[in-house]
C-alpha cells in the first residue's frame, strides 16, 4: 500500500489550498481515510477523518468551518480543501489509510494516529502572514 500526498506549497494568509492523496496497491474505498499535520517541534495532530463510503466527515476544531475533506474512490483518491489559511497551519501534511476495511465509526471516529495503518510522505504547507 503506497499513499501520495501533494498539493502543498506557499501560500498568504487567507488563501486556499487543496491537498490531494492517491492510494495505489490496495484496495481504496473499503477504508476510512484520514489527514493529519505535524509543526516544527510538535506532536503529529488529527486534521479530518472521511468514512470509507464517503458518508461521513469529522473535523478536529482546528478546521472546522475552513477545511472540507472528501473523497472519489474511483480515482482512489482523498482530497483536503483548505481556506481561510492562516500562518499557525503552517505544517507537513499527512494523509493515512485506516487499516480496518468496511469500519463502523458509531460514535467513535478514527481521530488518532494508532486507528491508521498506513502513512503517506507528507506535503508541506507554508503559510505566510
Amino acid at each position: 500500500v503506497q499513499l501520495q500526498a501533494f498539493g502543498g506549497g506557499l501560500v498568504q494568509a487567507g488563501g486556499s489550498l487543496r491537498l490531494s492523496c492517491v492510494g495505489s496497491g490496495g484496495t481504496f474505498s473499503s477504508y476510512s481515510m484520514g489527514w493529519f499535520r505535524q509543526a516544527p517541534g510538535k506532536e503529529r495532530e488529527f486534521v479530518a477523518a472521511i468514512h470509507w463510503n464517503g458518508a461521513r466527515t469529522y473535523y478536529a476544531d482546528v478546521g472546522k468551518g475552513r477545511f472540507t475533506i472528501s473523497r472519489d474512490n474511483a480515482k482512489n483518491t482523498v482530497y483536503l480543501q483548505m481556506n481561510s489559511l492562516k500562518p499557525l497551519d503552517t505544517a507537513v501534511y499527512y494523509c493515512a489509510k485506516d487499516g480496518r476495511s468496511f469500519a463502523a465509526w458509531g460514535n467513535d471516529p478514527p481521530s488518532t494516529t494508532y486507528a491508521y495503518e498506513y502513512w503517506g510522505q507528507g506535503t508541506q504547507v507554508t503559510v505566510s502572514s
